[in-house]
């Protein structure tokens, strides 16, 4: 072979360029039986109960559905040894098993190689010829590194790739909006402006003006749409159309597109140029609420095509007899929703996005359920009946009567279960033996505010600022800020909001403020650092959020990314200039409480230093656990290591609780751990007395705190503090929260 390298790379993005799971591992075992001119080539799955199925072969004879019992053959040896196998006469080595009715027998040799994914053998490759020598060791080394390669992109065929119509298939992705759905599948994969190819422009005037009739078509469809929607929906959430309204309006991006069919290319591909540039800047981030906004950008432009393109907007009739409708496409948008009556729709199913993508959260007010990052999406067909589980993030395929009748029978207990929790909206999370927790909801939209209130959210834990400074051309002005700063904070009228102040840099980029030349940018000019150093935004950042509050007393500033005293004393002497300054001018207004979001761990240790600057304390468990862990759970590769009830995190945590309640600062969780039952139980075992969280689970949290006793939280919190394991943790949690009724 004169360049292993070349090969690899050809035969590792053919594969990864494929959509079919059945191309897909036909692909690997044609690929590798020619280029290393072996006589058979195949490719084994292992399976939950540790089979070794047959997913595709080169050379054997496989017209049935084959698999080897665990353990079982020279296969099964790979498996256990994790290791390479290389033998020039298989037939003759102890582990040899020969698959009856495939020829096998007439080949002499065998090379067997695992695919290992997350330290656990997922499959095997394996080449055989007629002949009996040994794959030499070049050849070897070929096959066993381009294993590893491939182990990713075979960790997502489902390993009933073989029989893609066998009943009751289970298909995972993750959860987007709980509850329950069965009904027909309605393809929704319309064309997408990413795979717009660039064309010349020959007439750019004529163009642009052709640009300037498509924003305004479709404005006008969007205004169509929002009032299709809207009387379902709350207000707020409305909204998210005026979101895509006002991206149209942004004089930037239109800027960027007239520049593009300026430089000679043709309007469709100016628009991909164009969009894909923000999409890009959004999916840089690790902040998952603000990654979902990419899928927003992705969305919009998929719609200024269809518009282009002369597909009509099509609403979906309702019939009496007419079963409910799973939309399900790559990114079902918020225009596919709109076309189907709320009375006929069951769930929205997507390859693409997150629980925090505009699709999920239109769900979730309908709601109905969603389930995103389903991989194996183009599998389905239009008018297949489905089963989609929100509560676990599992769609099931082809379901047999028994099982559809008994999703059907949970469905029922689905909606007394939510009748229950609607009767719990205006009541207290109080434990069992009367320890009161306050529950607040994190939001950085306007969309996201009446489902906090519906949900019965007591404030809110965590606003992220930076949403209105992203979709803009340049710094919004303090008039701007203080428009939807009120709207936020009239909204909770009388309940606390901590609004984080600008948190950019690093993975928050914004266009007209690119930051370049940053080795480690997570390590870099960040969050207050950025802020102080540029401290003129700060200045109208905090001058907007006091106006807005006024005399309403409701106002929380929380500081993210705090590291050192020398932060907090320069801004606290900020503050005081800016109360100053409002003071001069004749405003009315209540200075508002401080307070620091513990991120980095190196606060931890400084909390009595800083207990006389600051009013509370604010736990962003999401980068505190993976500045202690040093992983990033965005990371496919690392994430499963991921848990935030590791024993390090659960320690830190405590550590800060003690530290708050001897300096008696007030403590509040904000990340996503809050929303996490079993660490929910553990964080009232420690102390914490207010978690913040996402609207959609606020409901099932307080339901389980009433449920509860937080005399056995504690006890619970005390045992887990002395585990080594997460598992063990997991585990005995899970086990009380049995006991309790909560979990079945």
């Amino acid at each position: 072979m004169d360049n292993i390298l070349i090969e690899l790379t050809r035969i590792v993005q053919a594969v990864a360029l494929l959509n079919d799971p059945q191309e897909q591992v036909k692909t690997i075992v044609d690929s590798i039986s020619k280029t290393l001119q072996q006589d058979v080539c195949s490719l084994y799955r292992i399976d939950q109960e540790a089979k070794a199925q047959l997913l595709a072969s080169k050379g054997l004879i496989a017209e049935d559905y084959v698999s080897l019992p665990p353990g079982k053959g020279l296969v099964g040896l790979v498996v256990k040894s994790k290791h390479s196998v290389n033998l020039a006469d298989a037939a003759a080595h102890p582990h040899y098993y020969n698959l009856q009715h495939s020829n096998e027998h007439t080949f002499k040799s065998f090379c067997g190689v695992p695919l290992v994914r997350s330290g656990k053998v997922i499959g095997v490759l394996v080449v055989q010829s007629k002949r009996a020598v040994k794959l030499n060791m070049e050849l070897e080394a070929f096959l066993v590194t381009l294993a590893s390669q491939l182990a990713m992109i075979v960790a997502g065929i489902p390993s009933t790739v073989l029989e893609s119509s066998a009943q009751n298939r289970v298909l995972s992705g993750m959860v987007g909006a709980p509850g329950i759905a069965v009904g027909r599948i309605q393809l929704s994969l319309g064309a997408r402006l990413a795979e717009v190819p660039d064309a010349k422009c020959d007439d750019a005037d004529a163009e642009i003006s052709c640009l300037y009739e498509l924003l305004k078509a479709v404005q006008a469809e969007i205004e169509v749409e929002k009032q299709l929607v809207g009387k379902d929906i709350p207000e707020n959430v409305a909204r998210i159309f005026d979101t895509y309204s006002q991206l149209l309006s942004d004089k930037v991006l239109v800027q960027r597109i007239e520049s593009e069919i300026q430089a000679g290319n043709w309007l469709p591909g100016a628009l991909r140029v164009a969009i894909q540039h923000y999409t890009q800047l959004f999916n840089a981030m690790t902040d998952p609420y603000l990654r979902a906004r990419s899928e927003d950008m992705e969305n919009l432009g998929d719609k200024l095509l269809a518009v282009w393109s002369g597909q009509k907007m099509e609403q979906v009739e309702l019939h009496a007899d007419q079963e409910s409708i799973i939309l399900v496409g790559t990114q079902v948008s918020v225009s596919d929703i709109a076309r189907v009556p709320s009375k006929l729709i069951g769930a929205v199913v997507c390859s693409e996005g997150s629980s925090l993508s505009h699709a999920a959260v239109l769900a979730h007010a309908l709601g109905i359920p969603a389930v995103m990052g389903v991989r194996e999406i183009k599998e389905l067909k239009s008018g297949d009946r489905l089963i989609v589980d929100g509560y676990s993030g599992q769609l099931i395929v082809h379901a047999s009567e028994a099982i559809i009748n008994e999703y059907l029978q949970i469905l029922g207990e689905e909606q007394r279960h939510r009748k229950l929790l609607d009767a719990l909206r205006d009541k207290e999370a109080i434990t069992k033996d009367g320890v009161r927790i306050t529950l607040l909801v994190n939001t950085g939209l306007l969309a996201d505010i009446t489902p906090g209130l519906n949900s019965g959210a007591e404030g809110i834990g965590l606003y992220r600022t930076e949403i209105p400074f992203m979709i803009r051309d340049c710094f919004p002005a303090e008039e701007e800020q203080i428009e939807f700063y009120s709207e936020v904070l009239n909204a909770y009228k009388g309940k606390p909001v901590y609004m984080r102040t600008l948190d950019i840099g690093a993975d928050k980029q914004l266009p007209y403020f690119p930051i370049h030349d940053e080795e480690n940018p997570a390590l870099g000019w960040r969050g207050i650092r950025l802020t102080l150093d540029v401290i003129q935004l700060l200045v109208t950042q905090v001058r907007a959020m006091i106006r807005a509050a006024g005399t309403d007393n409701n106002l929380h500033i929380i500081l993210p990314m705090v590291t050192s005293l020398d932060e907090i004393l320069t801004f606290n002497e900020m503050l005081t200039d800016v109360c100053g300054q409002l003071t001069d001018e004749g405003h009315q207004f209540i200075r508002p409480a401080v307070g620091i979001m513990i991120e980095v761990p190196a606060v931890i240790s400084q909390i009595e230093n800083f207990s006389p600057l600051i009013d509370f304390i604010s736990i962003g468990t999401n980068d505190l656990s993976q500045f202690l862990l040093a992983i990033d759970r965005n990371n496919a590769r690392v994430a499963n290591r991921y848990d935030n009830v590791h024993p390090a995190v659960l320690s830190e945590i405590n550590r800060i609780v003690k530290a708050a309640d001897k300096c008696r600062l007030p403590v509040s969780i904000c990340g996503e751990m809050g929303a996490d039952p079993i660490a929910a139980v553990l964080l009232i075992g420690m102390g914490v007395r207010q978690i913040s969280m996402s609207a959609a689970m606020l409901p099932e949290i307080k339901n389980m705190i009433r449920m509860l006793k937080q005399s056995s939280a504690s006890s619970l919190a005390e045992r887990a503090l002395k585990m080594g394991k997460a598992q063990e943790i997991r585990q005995a949690v899970e086990k009380e929260l049995q006991s309790i009724g909560f979990l079945d």
